[in-house]
């Protein structure tokens, strides 16, 4: 089983930033395998796909609409993936979810789809105020 806590969200005024973290664990889960995915669903929207990292921290992908303003990144020795969000805006208000692919090991990816992604956070509210 894998067990993945998403932290760091909050409330926050447009321009600000906000960093989370997402630890995972898991008896049989090895975190420095598998690539690592954000994603975001806003109130009566779908989830959609926000960054991913690979297994190394190699290759990093990111949605149009967060390009130059996030960053994804993860340390393999803390078994922990973050997404630094700066010059936040109001349409970046969602619940963030971290993923992770256990399909593929060492995989470079991107994994850009929910499907492709097989264990979930619980996710962590960010609210950005105008």
């Amino acid at each position: 089983q894998v067990q993945l806590v998403e932290s760091g969200g909050g409330s926050v005024q447009a321009g600000g930033s906000l960093r989370l973290s997402c630890a995972g664990s898991g008896r049989t889960f090895t975190f420095n395998m598998y690539a690592m995915g954000w994603f975001r669903q806003a109130p009566g929207k779908e989830r959609e796909f926000v960054a991913t990292i690979s297994w190394n921290g190699g290759s990093t992908y990111y949605t149009d609409s967060v390009k130059g303003r996030f960053t994804i990144s993860r340390d393999n020795a803390k078994n922990t993936v973050y997404l630094q969000m700066n010059s936040l805006k109001p349409e970046d208000t969602a619940v963030y979810y971290c993923a992770t692919n256990t399909r593929a090991r060492y995989s470079r990816g991107p994994y850009v789809t929910a499907l492709e992604y097989t264990y979930w956070g619980q996710g962590t509210q960010v609210t950005v105020s105008s």
